[in-house]
C-alpha cells in the first residue's frame, strides 16, 4: 500500500494514502491544534466576562472575547493560511486553509481560484466585523467629547481657528444672473437693503454670508444705530471691531435687553468719580484714587488694581485723565498731579474751599470750586501752581469743561430763564459748538452756540422729578443719564422726547444717587455710594 501511494500523480492531493495523504493529516493535525488555542481563548474570555461555557465549547458572549482573539486571527491572514492556523486564527479560517491545502495540488488555475474566493470570503467577513466597531469609536468619541465640554473656550479658539484656515467660499455659479454681477455693483445694490433683508440674505449661502459682512454695507445702518461707535459726523470710533457685530450689539441698547452685575463694593458711603481708558477703569474711592483691569468679557475685574494714586487729605470730588496724566480735585482745596505709568505725584493749594470739578485739554488745566471762583492753570512741569486766570462767579462751581477750540476766555454764559437753584452738575462738550447739560432742575438741554448762547436747541425731562447727577453721550444718537433717587440709569434716544428705558439699581433701604455713569458700545458702568455696577448689552 505503501508502494500504491507512492505511485499516484504527485501533486494531485487526493483523497488516497502516500505524500498527499501525510501532508493532509499533517494539515488536520494544525488545524486541530489551532481550534484548541482558539477555544480556550474563548473559554477564558467568556468565563471572565460571564459567558456560558469554556475553552471550545464556549459560547461568544461579550464582545471582549472577539477582540482580544481579533488580533490573533488577523496576524494569521496577513502570514498566510497555514501560519494562520498555527497562530491561533479563528475556526473559519482554519477551514479556509484546509480547503486551499486540498485543492491546491488540482492546477494553478483552481489554485488562483480558491485564493480569490479566500479573499473575497475574507473581504464579506472582514466588513461584518468592521460594522460593529464604528459604535465602539463613536462612544470613546462622546467621551472625548465629554471630556471638552468644561473648557469652553479652549473649544472656541480651536473653532475659530478652524474657521479661519477654512478656504472662502466660493461665489456661486448657477441661480440668478444677480450674482454674477461685479462686487462693486453688488454693493451698490445691497446698500439700499435694511437690516432685516441684509440678514435674510446671509443664510442663502457661504459666498452671501462672507459678501453681506462687508463693513460698507453695514455703515449707513450703524450710523442710524444706538450706540454703534459712529459719531453725528461719521466718524468710526471702533474701527477695530466689524460693523456687523456692533450693529446686533446696538438692538439689545434699543430693546433694553441687558444683564446686571455688581463689579465692585465699598464698606462706607461715598462719592465716587470713574474714568475709562482703552481696557482699564480708573474709580475714586475717600483719598485714593484706584486703577483696574478689564478681564476679556469687558464685564468683570481683576481683582488686584493696576495702581494706587494718592495725595489728598480729603476724598476726591472729581478727576479726568490727559495725557498720561491723573489730575484730580479734593475737598481739602488742592489739585493733584499724577503719572499714570509711574510714582509721580505733586498737589498745590488751589482753592480757599473744596475743589467741586477740574478738567484739562491742551497743557491746560481749569478748576471750580465751592468758593466762587474758576481758575485756569499750566500742565507744564516747571509752572505747576502758578494761576494764570481767575473768573469770579456769583454762585458755587459744580461742573465745568474746556471747549475744544482752547479760546482761553471766558466766551458768554448759558441760559437766562433759570429758575433759582437750578444748578449744573455736569457739562459735556460734543464739538466745538455744541454740548450738553444737566442738574437740578431735573433736565438735560442740548446746547448750540451757532445758534443762541440763551436758549437750548432741545431738552428732556426726567419723568419722576428727580435731580440728574450726571450723562453720557455716544456722540450721536444714545443719551444715558444718572439719577438722585434708587440708582436710576434711563436711556434716551435724542430723536424723541419720552425715555427709552429705565435701570433702577439700588432697592429702598439703599437709595443712593448715580454719582458717575460710563460706557462702551456694550457696557455702561454706573458709580453709586456703595458699589459700582455694570449693565452687559453684549451678553443679556
Amino acid at each position: 500500500m505503501g508502494s500504491q501511494g507512492r505511485s499516484g500523480p504527485p501533486g494531485n492531493g487526493g483523497p488516497g494514502e502516500g505524500e498527499g495523504g501525510e501532508a493532509r493529516k499533517l494539515q488536520e493535525g494544525r488545524v486541530a491544534r489551532g481550534k484548541r488555542r482558539k477555544g480556550k481563548g474563548k473559554g477564558k474570555a467568556g468565563a471572565g466576562q460571564g459567558g456560558r461555557g469554556s475553552g471550545a465549547e464556549g459560547k461568544p458572549g461579550p464582545r471582549k472575547a472577539k477582540e482580544a482573539a481579533q488580533p490573533a486571527a488577523e496576524a494569521g491572514v496577513r502570514a498566510g493560511p497555514a501560519e494562520g492556523v498555527e497562530r491561533g486564527g479563528s475556526v473559519e479560517e482554519g477551514a479556509r486553509s484546509l480547503v486551499q491545502g486540498d485543492e491546491g495540488r488540482a492546477g494553478a488555475r483552481d489554485k488562483a481560484q480558491v485564493r480569490d474566493d479566500g479573499k473575497e470570503a475574507w473581504r464579506v467577513r472582514t466588513g461584518r466585523r468592521e460594522d460593529t466597531r464604528p459604535g465602539r469609536a463613536q462612544r470613546r468619541g462622546s467621551q472625548a467629547w465629554g471630556g471638552l465640554a468644561g473648557t469652553g473656550a479652549a473649544m472656541a479658539a480651536a473653532a475659530e481657528e478652524e474657521a479661519a484656515a477654512r478656504p472662502p467660499a466660493a461665489r456661486p455659479t448657477a441661480g440668478s444672473a444677480l450674482w454674477r454681477l461685479p462686487e462693486e455693483l453688488l454693493l451698490l445694490i445691497c446698500s439700499y437693503l435694511d437690516m432685516r433683508a441684509l440678514g435674510r440674505l446671509a443664510q442663502v449661502c457661504r459666498w452671501l454670508r462672507r459678501f453681506t459682512s462687508c463693513d460698507l454695507l453695514w455703515r449707513r445702518i450703524a450710523r442710524a444705530s444706538l450706540n454703534s461707535g459712529f459719531t453725528r459726523l461719521g466718524t468710526d470710533l471702533m474701527t477695530s471691531v466689524p460693523v456687523k457685530e456692533r450693529v446686533k450689539v446696538s438692538q439689545n441698547w434699543r430693546l433694553g435687553r441687558c444683564r446686571e452685575g455688581v463689579l465692585l463694593k465699598w464698606r462706607c458711603r461715598q462719592m465716587p468719580w470713574m474714568q475709562l481708558e482703552d481696557d482699564s477703569l480708573y474709580v475714586s474711592q475717600a483719598n485714593f484714587i484706584l486703577a483696574y483691569q478689564f478681564r476679556p468679557d469687558g464685564a468683570s475685574l481683576n481683582r488686584r488694581p493696576l495702581g494706587v494714586f494718592a495725595g489728598h487729605d480729603e476724598d476726591v470730588c472729581h478727576f479726568v485723565l490727559a495725557n498720561s496724566h491723573i489730575i484730580s480735585a479734593g475737598g481739602d482745596g488742592k489739585i493733584g498731579i499724577h503719572k499714570t505709568h509711574s510714582t509721580f505725584t505733586v498737589k498745590y493749594s488751589a482753592h480757599e474751599q473744596e475743589v467741586n470739578c477740574v478738567d484739562c485739554k491742551g497743557g491746560i488745566i481749569v478748576s471750580g470750586s465751592r468758593d466762587r471762583t474758576a481758575k485756569v492753570w499750566p500742565l507744564a512741569s516747571g509752572r505747576l501752581g502758578q494761576c494764570l486766570h481767575t473768573i469770579q462767579t456769583e454762585d458755587r462751581v459744580w461742573s465745568i469743561a474746556i471747549s475744544p477750540l482752547l479760546s482761553g476766555q471766558l466766551m458768554t454764559h448759558l441760559g437766562s430763564d433759570f429758575p433759582p437753584g437750578a444748578g449744573v452738575l455736569d457739562v459735556m462738550y460734543e464739538s466745538p459748538s455744541t454740548l450738553l447739560s444737566c442738574g437740578y432742575d431735573t433736565y438735560v438741554r442740548y446746547w448750540d452756540l451757532r445758534t443762541s448762547a440763551r436758549k437750548c436747541v432741545m431738552e428732556w425731562e426726567e419723568p419722576h422729578d428727580s435731580t440728574l447727577y450726571c450723562l453720557q453721550t455716544d456722540g450721536n444718537h444714545l443719551l444715558a443719564t444718572g439719577s438722585s433717587y434708587y440708582g436710576v440709569v434711563r436711556l434716551w434716544d435724542r430723536r424723541q422726547r419720552a425715555c427709552l428705558h429705565a435701570f433702577p439699581l439700588t432697592s429702598t433701604p439703599l437709595s443712593s444717587p448715580v454719582y458717575c455713569l460710563r460706557f462702551t458700545t456694550t457696557h455702561l458702568y454706573a458709580a453709586l455710594s456703595y458699589n459700582l455696577h455694570v449693565l452687559d448689552f453684549r451678553n443679556p
